[in-house]
């Protein structure tokens, strides 16, 4: 249990990059005299470092800077977000998530749609502004710039109110054992409450996400509606889907 704890950890602190002990007594739900034992291991493994209150990682696979990340598999995730688009009709509250993969799900939108957008991601407010018809609801109450979105809710019933009809949604990993998945405790309670209160989930993620999980579980992988992704996936996630009648689109020509 405890090596199963600290390997936890250590991917937590990798794909964070920082993290505070407050932080990690919350997401292990341990003391901190714990977590400072745990710490204590991976410091002498070499992949972190103390810093002031916290600590932070040092190993090349620490979390991806957002603008890099925008870089990775970037024609994909821009083919994924546009073949997107046409799951939007008129009249549709959607939820539309942070993400480099959902950035680009609005430019190619028909102007003339009216569509009400909640939202927790800075660049998807940024397009909606700018369109006429889209009305724009933005929940998260404190910026988080590495991801460049809005994180964490001061009213946990802020999102019970809302009738969400479609929710796109990103994720770190997507496996059918632990569904979709993600790494930061403030974006997870905003992706879950998501996931359960909208009518559809669209998960959208390119090849490289599929079969890979992190700590966190926002959803079931049968919460699904819908998949759009950049590659055929493997056998047993059609197989999976087509007895759950989840369906699957693969985002090659836009």
């Amino acid at each position: 249990m405890k090596l199963m704890r600290i390997k936890e950890m250590e991917d937590y602190i990798l794909t964070n990059g920082t993290v505070s002990l407050d932080e990690l007594c919350q997401v292990f739900n341990v003391s901190k005299n714990t977590v400072r034992r745990d710490i204590n291991k991976l410091t002498e493994k070499g992949v972190i470092k103390k810093v002031y209150g916290g600590v932070t990682a040092i190993e090349k696979t620490a979390l991806i800077p957002f603008e890099n990340r925008t870089i990775q598999n970037k024609d994909a995730k821009t083919k994924i977000a546009r073949y997107a688009s046409r799951f939007i009709e008129d009249h549709d509250l959607i939820f539309i998530d942070s993400g480099t993969t959902t950035r680009s799900i609005l430019e190619t939108l028909d102007p003339n749609k009216n569509v009400t957008v909640l939202t927790n991601s800075l660049d998807i407010i940024n397009a909606a502004a700018a369109m006429q018809n889209i009305n724009l609801i933005i929940i998260g109450s404190n910026y988080k710039r590495k991801t460049q979105s809005f994180v964490g809710m001061d009213d946990p019933g802020t999102l019970d109110k809302y009738n969400i009809n479609k929710a796109f949604m990103s994720a770190t990993g997507a496996t059918l054992t632990h569904g979709l998945t993600n790494s930061d405790l403030l974006e997870y309670e905003i992706k879950k409450k998501i996931s359960e209160k909208a009518k559809q989930v669209y998960l959208l993620a390119d090849h490289s996400k599929f079969g890979k999980s992190t700590l966190l579980t926002y959803a079931p992988f049968d919460r699904l509606h819908a998949i759009v992704t950049s590659q055929a996936l493997d056998e047993e996630y059609h197989v999976y889907c087509k007895d759950r009648k989840i369906e699957i689109h693969l985002a090659k020509h836009v």
